[in-house]
């Protein structure tokens, strides 16, 4: 996760001075952006952590655009909230077009391509500014791509919240200032009001939130809302802190500027913001803008106010953009995942290098061009320029990647096999240059579904549940009721038992959460998958199929070490007592690293994506000792369609067996079906 950059210059804004300052630009503002944004750099580059650096650039963006909007109000300009956006997004958008394309450039060259969409798509997002709620959706989903695996845009979360809060701000000081002439109420009252709410509420809401799902509410824009509010505060509440000694405001100062260097050090910025922990940061930036130009030697704004961290500050908004793609792509190219001290010493001099140049060649006259500064139809071609610059080669992208895969389909049926290619006396047919399937863009959502949601008899009562649920489309008088039942290993092979059941007229439905393996006994899974899987027993139980798939064993990532799933004999027991046939499917192998980016980077004969059979599975099934002990339970094995008997590859018959580290591809369970078929209903005797 990382931090962000403010967005509105000081030298734009409406600071009023204080105790005799003659200036209304603060230089010690600007330095304290230059202090945030090292911060996030360095506690990125070199010590891999979050910083709590963008809690303060949250902060003071906020406390500079009020007092920009204040200043309007007083001096009686129009709040021209139209011409704002405009000129702000006319601004933010070239620089960041720029490093968007750069990483998207660069990650087409130097991540596998299995990677490439998940780049595409946050390209998309970090263009318009919701990318902090695409990672919000990844954060809790369990079948989104492997989180440990930075996104080289991950970073632009951050400047998506800003970009959100940068519009819902102006439309308040509007409203306040339209009720604040209308029934004669003093402006900055009105706004202490109005933000002590948000503040409250939006605290309140991140306290919670955090305190119930950290992941989530780290992106969420209402859990962040209150560290805006806090900047707007401030800036409100400044002027009548004016009776504040110099000595004083030399201590807070100081204070501030410590307890924010220390906090990345001392908190889990990363596993406990943004709740009421985040305050640290916020009250001590807080500290350092009430502090101001002490004008003491003792000062921390003499450090602050220096030439270099003002001249930093002028490109800390740069500097943040570039650093994290910078970083992510470095460690992509050289293999490691962390940066030591030399590596990490050479990322930051060219984040830094990159930064400077983007400001002097791009941000700078781009901003300074003023023919579209004279209408505002002017200034909304420039915006809209800048997006297509971003908007066209996304496209081009998407529509090769599209058609690349409707080439490839259609010749699939000669060409890719799939599991087939194993069974005995399997002659190929396939061009020697045939592609694999599915194509690595597509490969990562290779996920297997059935036709839509449960609907009529199969909808279950219980509402929890019914996001869980889907159902294939059944004929009206269906031979068959069969429900596959677990976790994401049962959820592959619905591309199997979705063509048996096709092809016998079975109604298959499913009730599936990522993570949570089934028992009717309570195990130690977490309290969450305890509740789902005793409303899916009562559920069930209620209103019970003919039949149960699931998956009856656990495989260990590269290790002999599988298990039966526990309490499985018990579950077969409990729903033979009700008339229920079980059928329990022997796991797939399992691998500690991502095996499909290992084939498509080092191929599929590579020794690295071709592991021994006896290495990553026990040698008998422990599904065996289960067999004719459990009354009711029916077992299928497929691993010789998935292993060739010595080891299990990354690819069969021109497909690939899995997409990611332990999931197999729909494409390839799909080439099992006619096999499935046979198998399972010779272990069910089933017709």
């Amino acid at each position: 996760m990382s931090g962000a950059g403010t967005l509105v210059s000081p030298r734009e804004t409406d600071a009023r001075p204080r105790q005799g300052r003659a200036s209304k630009f603060r230089p010690e503002i600007q330095g304290l952006r230059s202090l945030a944004v090292l911060m996030v750099v360095t506690y990125h580059v070199w010590f891999g952590r979050v910083s709590g650096g963008v809690d303060v650039f949250l902060l003071i963006s906020a406390f500079l655009m009020t007092l920009q909007f204040v200043g309007r109000y007083e001096r009686g300009s129009q709040m021209a909230l139209i011409k704002h956006w405009l000129h702000l997004f006319r601004r933010l958008l070239p620089a960041a077009a720029l490093v968007i394309l750069s990483a998207l450039a660069a990650s087409y060259v130097l991540l596998p391509r299995t990677r490439f969409p998940d780049v595409v798509s946050q390209s998309w997002a970090s263009l318009f500014y919701v990318e902090n709620r695409v990672l919000q959706a990844d954060a809790v989903d369990y079948y989104a791509a492997d989180h440990a695996t930075a996104s080289p845009l991950q970073h632009f979360w951050s400047l998506s919240i800003q970009g959100q809060v940068f519009i819902l701000w102006p439309l308040i000081f509007a409203v306040a200032a339209v009720l604040a002439r209308r029934f004669r109420l003093r402006y900055r009252a009105l706004l202490c009001y109005i933000f002590a709410a948000i503040f409250l509420a939006s605290l309140s809401f991140s306290i919670f939130y955090t305190a119930t799902s950290q992941t989530q509410a780290y992106f969420d824009t209402g859990a962040r809302l209150w560290e805006f509010a806090l900047g707007t505060l401030l800036a409100l509440f400044l002027p009548g802190l004016t009776f504040l000694s110099r000595s004083v405001r030399v201590v807070l100062g100081w204070v501030g500027v410590l307890a924010m260097i220390s906090c990345g050090f001392i908190l889990d910025v990363e596993g406990a913001f943004p709740g009421f922990v985040a305050l640290w940061p916020t009250l001590a930036a807080s500290c350092v803008i009430t502090a101001g130009q002490t004008n003491s030697r003792w000062g921390v704004d003499r450090i602050l106010s220096a030439g270099p961290l003002v001249k930093l500050g002028d490109n800390s908004y740069a500097l943040y953009l570039w650093h994290w793609p910078v970083l992510v792509l470095a460690l992509a190219w050289s293999g490691k995942e962390h940066a030591g001290w030399l590596s990490g010493s050479i990322i930051i001099a060219m984040s830094l290098g990159l930064a400077f140049l983007t400001t002097r060649f791009v941000e700078k006259p781009w901003r300074s061009w003023a023919w579209p500064e004279a209408r505002r139809r002017r200034a909304a071609l420039a915006v809209a320029l800048c997006l297509a610059v971003v908007a066209v080669p996304l496209t081009a992208v998407q529509l090769q990647q599209h058609f690349q895969a409707q080439a490839v389909m259609s010749q699939a049926q000669r060409n890719n096999p799939g599991a087939l290619a194993l069974l005995p006396g399997f002659v190929s047919g396939a061009d020697s240059d045939a592609a694999i399937l599915p194509t690595p863009a597509l490969l990562p959502k290779d996920w297997a579904t059935l036709a839509g949601p449960c609907n009529g008899e199969l909808e279950p009562s219980n509402a929890s549940l019914r996001k869980s649920c889907g159902q294939n489309e059944a004929p009206v008088e269906a031979a068959k009721t069969v429900l596959v039942l677990g976790d994401s290993h049962a959820q592959q092979w619905l591309a199997a038992i979705d063509a048996v059941g096709k092809q016998h007229g079975w109604r298959v439905y499913s009730l599936l959460k990522g993570g949570c393996r089934f028992s009717v006994l309570a195990a130690n899974v977490g309290s969450d998958c305890n509740r789902f899987n005793a409303a899916v027993r009562d559920e069930v139980t209620a209103n019970p199929p003919d039949a149960i798939i699931t998956v009856g064993t656990m495989a260990a990532p590269s290790s002999p070490a599988e298990q039966l799933v526990p309490g499985l004999e018990a579950t077969a027991a409990y729903w033979h007592q009700r008339g229920v046939d079980m059928v329990a499917i022997r796991d797939n192998p399992r691998f500690n690293f991502n095996m499909a980016e290992c084939v498509v980077v080092k191929g599929a004969e590579n020794p690295d994506c071709r592991l021994s059979q006896r290495d990553v599975l026990a040698l008998k099934s422990p599904l065996a000792a289960l067999q004719g002990r459990a009354p009711g339970l029916s077992i299928v094995d497929m691993t010789d369609l998935i292993c060739d008997g010595e080891t299990c590859p990354g690819v069969v018959g021109n497909t690939y067996v899995y997409k990611d580290n332990n999931h197999l591809s729909r494409t390839y369970v799909a080439s099992m079906s006619s096999v499935f078929s046979d198998r399972l209903l010779t272990a069910t005797g089933w017709k």
